[in-house]
Protein backbone atom coordinates (compact mmCIF):
# COMPACT_ATOMS: atom_id res chain seq x y z
CA UNK A 1 0.00 0.00 0.00
CA UNK A 2 1.11 3.19 -1.54
CA UNK A 3 2.55 5.34 1.72
CA UNK A 4 2.16 2.41 4.07
CA UNK A 5 4.76 2.48 6.97
CA UNK A 6 6.87 -0.18 7.79
CA UNK A 7 7.75 -2.07 10.70
CA UNK A 8 10.68 -0.47 12.10
CA UNK A 9 12.72 -3.97 12.72
CA UNK A 10 12.97 -3.98 9.30
CA UNK A 11 16.97 -4.15 8.20
CA UNK A 12 17.95 -0.19 6.91
CA UNK A 13 19.45 -0.54 3.76
CA UNK A 14 22.84 -1.40 3.16
CA UNK A 15 25.97 1.28 3.08
CA UNK A 16 28.41 0.31 0.75
CA UNK A 17 31.64 -0.38 2.54
CA UNK A 18 33.19 1.65 0.13
CA UNK A 19 31.08 4.74 1.18
CA UNK A 20 31.66 3.89 4.82
CA UNK A 21 35.44 4.05 4.19
CA UNK A 22 35.85 7.07 2.52
CA UNK A 23 34.05 8.64 4.85
CA UNK A 24 36.60 7.58 7.36
CA UNK A 25 39.48 9.00 5.88
CA UNK A 26 37.87 12.48 5.39
CA UNK A 27 39.47 14.75 8.54
CA UNK A 28 37.68 15.90 11.61
CA UNK A 29 36.37 19.64 11.08
CA UNK A 30 36.75 22.17 7.94
CA UNK A 31 38.33 20.89 4.75
CA UNK A 32 38.66 22.65 1.20
CA UNK A 33 38.90 20.26 -1.63
CA UNK A 34 37.33 19.47 -4.93
CA UNK A 35 34.60 17.41 -6.06
CA UNK A 36 33.31 17.18 -9.62
CA UNK A 37 35.90 19.43 -10.76
CA UNK A 38 34.39 22.35 -8.39
CA UNK A 39 35.66 23.74 -5.43
CA UNK A 40 33.86 22.66 -2.13
CA UNK A 41 33.91 23.14 1.71
CA UNK A 42 33.32 20.52 3.91
CA UNK A 43 32.78 20.14 7.79
CA UNK A 44 32.69 16.78 9.12
CA UNK A 45 31.89 15.84 12.74
CA UNK A 46 31.85 12.38 14.68
CA UNK A 47 30.55 11.44 17.95
CA UNK A 48 32.17 11.01 20.86
CA UNK A 49 31.21 7.04 20.69
CA UNK A 50 31.25 6.86 17.31
CA UNK A 51 28.15 5.87 16.65
CA UNK A 52 27.56 9.07 14.27
CA UNK A 53 29.39 11.14 11.99
CA UNK A 54 27.55 14.39 10.07
CA UNK A 55 28.72 15.51 7.10
CA UNK A 56 27.77 18.93 5.52
CA UNK A 57 29.13 20.25 2.41
CA UNK A 58 28.67 23.36 -0.14
CA UNK A 59 30.18 24.27 -3.35
CA UNK A 60 32.15 27.04 -2.98
CA UNK A 61 31.08 30.01 -5.57
CA UNK A 62 28.05 27.89 -6.16
CA UNK A 63 24.67 26.91 -4.89
CA UNK A 64 25.38 22.80 -4.56
CA UNK A 65 25.13 21.09 -1.07
CA UNK A 66 25.19 17.97 0.17
CA UNK A 67 24.40 16.83 3.70
CA UNK A 68 23.84 13.97 5.98
CA UNK A 69 24.11 11.98 9.13
CA UNK A 70 25.35 8.63 9.06
CA UNK A 71 24.27 6.13 12.02
CA UNK A 72 25.95 3.00 13.30
CA UNK A 73 23.49 0.60 14.65
CA UNK A 74 24.28 -2.11 17.09
CA UNK A 75 23.98 -5.29 15.36
CA UNK A 76 22.64 -4.02 12.19
CA UNK A 77 25.60 -2.20 10.59
CA UNK A 78 24.49 1.57 9.38
CA UNK A 79 21.98 3.62 8.07
CA UNK A 80 22.45 6.61 6.07
CA UNK A 81 19.87 9.54 6.41
CA UNK A 82 20.51 12.19 3.40
CA UNK A 83 19.27 15.86 4.44
CA UNK A 84 16.74 15.95 1.55
CA UNK A 85 18.85 14.76 -1.23
CA UNK A 86 18.95 11.28 -2.74
CA UNK A 87 21.27 8.10 -0.72
CA UNK A 88 23.34 7.91 -4.44
CA UNK A 89 24.17 12.17 -4.51
CA UNK A 90 25.46 11.18 -1.01
CA UNK A 91 27.28 8.15 -1.41
CA UNK A 92 28.75 9.62 -5.17
CA UNK A 93 29.97 12.50 -3.41
CA UNK A 94 32.45 11.08 -0.33
CA UNK A 95 33.13 8.42 -2.84
CA UNK A 96 34.35 11.17 -5.09
CA UNK A 97 35.54 14.25 -2.78
CA UNK A 98 39.04 14.68 -2.74
CA UNK A 99 40.41 17.01 0.37
CA UNK A 100 43.09 19.40 0.02
CA UNK A 101 46.66 17.37 1.21
CA UNK A 102 47.49 20.86 3.53
CA UNK A 103 44.45 19.80 5.83
CA UNK A 104 45.04 16.20 5.07
CA UNK A 105 48.49 16.28 6.21
CA UNK A 106 47.83 18.63 9.52
CA UNK A 107 44.98 15.75 10.50
CA UNK A 108 47.43 12.85 10.14
CA UNK A 109 50.13 14.51 12.46
CA UNK A 110 48.09 15.67 14.95
CA UNK A 111 46.83 12.09 15.57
Amino acid sequence: MPGAVTSSREAPPSVPASFESALAKLPEGYVDGIFGNRSWGVTVKRSQDGKRTWLYGEELGGSDIVSFNLYRLAGLGSILKPCEMSSAKVIEFVLGFEPSAEKAVATIVAK
